[in-house]
C-alpha cells in the first residue's frame, strides 16, 4: 500500500493469464462469450486497487469497450490493467485482453501454438472507486 499522502503510481500495470477451458465454449466453433474478458478485467482491477490503495475497491463502470477479435476455448488469454489517472477517490484504468496461445486442433487434439505477436481481443477504459 502506498505511504500516507502518496498518490498511487500512474502507469502501474497488473497482468493475469488464464487458460480458457472447452467447458467455457458458448457458441459454435468453440467461441467463448465476449463478456469473458470483462470478468478478467474485474480480476486485474481488483489486484490493481489492492496494490495502489490497500482495498479491493469497486469497478464502477466502463467508459468504452471494444471487442476486436474472438476468444476461443483452448486459448491462453492475458488480461492487463494499467492505472492512467488518479483522483481523490477514483482511478481511471485502461484494460487489454490478448490471446498469447491458441489451440490448433487441425494438427491434433492437444496441439497448440504460441501467438506471436499476441492477438488483442478486447480493450476497455473504466473507473475504479475506492473508499
Amino acid at each position: 500500500m502506498p505511504a500516507e499522502n502518496t498518490p498511487p503510481a500512474i502507469g502501474l500495470t497488473v497482468t493475469h493469464r488464464r487458460y480458457v477451458p472447452y467447458s467455457h465454449a458458448h457458441y459454435g466453433g468453440n467461441l467463448v462469450e465476449g463478456a469473458y474478458a470483462l470478468g478478467l478485467f474485474g480480476d486485474v482491477a481488483t489486484e490493481l486497487a489492492i496494490r495502489t490503495d490497500g482495498d479491493e475497491s469497486l469497478l464502477a463502470g466502463y467508459d468504452s469497450i471494444e471487442m476486436l477479435a474472438p476468444l476461443q476455448a483452448g486459448d491462453v488469454v492475458e488480461a492487463t490493467a494499467t492505472l492512467t489517472r488518479v483522483g481523490r477517490r477514483s482511478r481511471a484504468v485502461e484494460f487489454e485482453a490478448r490471446v498469447v496461445c491458441r489451440a490448433a486442433p487441425e494438427r491434433g487434439p492437444s496441439a497448440a501454438d504460441v501467438v506471436d505477436p499476441p492477438l488483442i481481443i478486447t480493450r476497455a477504459r473504466g473507473t475504479l472507486v475506492v473508499p
